[in-house]
């Protein structure tokens, strides 16, 4: 399937209904009703679903280009969690519940940040052994309402739907979403600052010709193809069966790379990049965020030392085998 076929109608939906504006009303507390309905009604919510259940089938590779738009426009709902989670229902033959579905791992009792929760009408909870379906109505036990996501406490009734889990639950296939949207965001924000670099004069000239900053510049690029580069070689296997080198290799690209993307934007941006009514502060937000969602540089980091030391593997035929399969 040629991708541009999907992105570029996906594309220009979230350009109408996750305007800046309409970001910013989501996550000061407004209804995100009017987004999401627009979303939900273009069908994109079942490109992960199986064509066999009425969905596109999509694979992981194909679907990480639609995450990365998400990203480009931030949009603070959980679009991405809430394809996989009508994937993973679809295939265990589970009715699918309306609205947004967010992800979050924790066992009965747990008290847990759920990204994106407060936009959430359900939440999929890997309990460990399980995947089960709750209402997030209620739920919230405190709120971060910056990055419209809040900490519940778990709670699963004995009738909520339970479905089986993929081999490494929930989190790596969270870090891969969170790894896909910083890699949208970075790339916007690269395009944003090269052209305010050569609109912004200084002393009769863009400021964009002085070579400090085209330095910066350069690196700032290097880290954003880094990470769009890593998210493509993660999107491998399928839901069920996610490479979890892969992912946590992404994950630690993405988030070491978040804060200098962010720095050097507003580096060169200066004072204007924090001011409200400018659109950059809302990506560079999502970077800080997404960077610590679903487990920062030090977690995945961790968890690839773990699976190396745990193969016999020299370290160069690990690499290869494990991460670049």
């Amino acid at each position: 399937m040629d991708m541009n076929e999907l992105l570029e109608p996906f594309s220009r939906m979230l350009e109408g209904c996750a305007a800046p504006a309409a970001v910013r009303a989501v996550e000061a507390g407004g209804s995100p009703q009017a987004m999401w309905s627009e979303i939900e009604a273009s069908g994109f919510l079942d490109v992960l679903v199986a064509e066999n259940h009425g969905g596109a089938g999509l694979s992981l590779r194909e679907a990480v280009c639609i995450w990365q738009a998400l990203g480009r426009y931030a949009v603070p709902l959980p679009v991405a969690e809430t394809m996989i989670a009508r994937a993973l229902l679809a295939e265990a033959g589970c009715a699918i519940p309306s609205g947004p579905v967010a992800l979050t791992t924790g066992r009965q009792g747990d008290e847990v940040t759920v990204p994106l929760g407060l936009t959430a009408a359900h939440i999929l909870v890997d309990m460990g052994d399980r995947l089960v379906l709750v209402e997030a109505n209620g739920m919230a036990a405190t709120v971060v309402r910056a990055d419209v996501s809040g900490r519940i406490r778990i709670e699963a009734s004995a009738n909520c739907p339970v479905i089986h889990r993929p081999a490494n639950g929930l989190r790596p296939l969270s870090a891969l979403v969170r790894a896909a949207q910083i890699a949208g965001a970075s790339a916007r924000l690269l395009d944003m600052t090269v052209a305010y670099a050569n609109e912004r004069k200084q002393f009769g000239k863009p400021i964009g010709r002085q070579q400090a900053l085209q330095q910066q510049l350069a690196v700032m690029a290097e880290d954003a193809v880094a990470v769009r580069l890593a998210v493509e070689l993660a999107a491998v296997g399928t839901i069920e069966a996610l490479s979890l080198a892969p992912v946590a290799t992404a994950k630690s690209i993405a988030s070491t790379s978040a804060p200098r993307i962010a720095n050097t934007a507003h580096a060169v941006h200066g004072a204007i990049g924090i001011s409200e009514e400018y659109d950059l502060q809302i990506l560079t937000r999502a970077l800080h965020t997404w960077r610590l969602s679903d487990g920062s540089e030090s977690y995945w980091n961790r968890v690839l030392g773990n699976l190396r030391l745990e193969s016999p593997s020299v370290s160069v035929d690990w690499v290869r085998d494990a991460i670049f399969a």
